[in-house]
């Protein structure tokens, strides 16, 4: 369930308009890379979560959540 997850994110980052052309590979890589292992997966989990906590009032700010 996590693996189909994480590749539903990988594909949407490829096709992304959102996300500068440079940084994309370095985001799949990384994931890639926390993916191999079980340990990882939780750890790119927290940090995702801990990126919202610090985005998600400028988001809520401007009427977007």
């Amino acid at each position: 369930m996590m693996e189909q997850k994480i590749q539903k994110v990988l594909e949407e980052i490829k096709v992304s308009n959102k996300i500068e052309e440079s940084d994309k590979s370095l985001i799949i890589e990384k994931i890639q890379e926390w993916k191999k292992e079980d340990a990882a997966i939780a750890d790119l989990m927290n940090t995702l979560e801990e990126f919202w906590i610090k985005i998600e009032p400028i988001f809520a700010e401007i009427g977007l959540v």
